[in-house]
């Protein structure tokens, strides 16, 4: 049997839904059966590889750095997942948009730096902000969502038995996990 390759990133976002993944529990024995994990926040990968069946994504883009990586990532799977509500709408990691990127950069660089710090954005090793956070089906194609902030572990298993199984997949099937 050959498994499916099988990717994971978080972007702008809690890192939620990946701990969600976690509280699978037992399920993950189950499902290591099937995959083979060759990219994720849980192993020692540095570059996107090719040639990748499904990529759970969480998170929003909001960096220049976050559009490279969603567009490498989606030029290399077959098939991208959009993980919880950051994922869909861009969620807590969009409120920015309601300031801007400027009246962040502002805050937490000019205001709230340690006194000690020179208060100036340190653009040499942070990404740029983007002036609008961004859900990722505006950058994109995205062909399944699963909402939730965080998405429910039986959800998400639900989802991923559906794609092992190559079954079709309805989304109204996953909404009813919500807490």
């Amino acid at each position: 049997m050959k498994k499916i390759r099988l990717a994971t990133i978080w972007l702008d976002g809690c890192s939620g839904c990946h701990m969600s993944i976690l509280d699978m529990d037992e399920k993950l024995i189950e499902i290591a059966e099937y995959v083979d994990v060759v990219y994720s926040p849980y192993v020692d990968t540095k570059e996107f590889p090719s040639d990748v069946d499904l990529t759970i994504v969480e998170g929003a883009l909001s960096t220049d750095h976050d559009i490279k990586m969603i567009k490498k990532i989606r030029a290399n799977s077959k098939y991208i997942l959009g993980l919880g509500d950051c994922a869909i709408t861009g969620n807590i990691s969009a409120m920015k948009n309601l300031f801007g990127s400027e009246a962040v950069l502002q805050r937490s660089y000019g205001e709230l730096a340690d006194t000690n710090a020179s208060g100036v954005y340190p653009s040499k090793i942070v990404p740029k902000l983007l002036d609008k956070v961004l859900p990722l089906h505006e950058v994109i194609k995205v062909d399944y969502f699963l909402p939730g902030c965080p998405t429910p572990s039986d959800a998400i298993y639900a989802m991923l038995r559906s794609l092992i199984e190559g079954k079709e997949i309805n989304i109204s099937d996953y909404t009813r996990f919500g807490k």
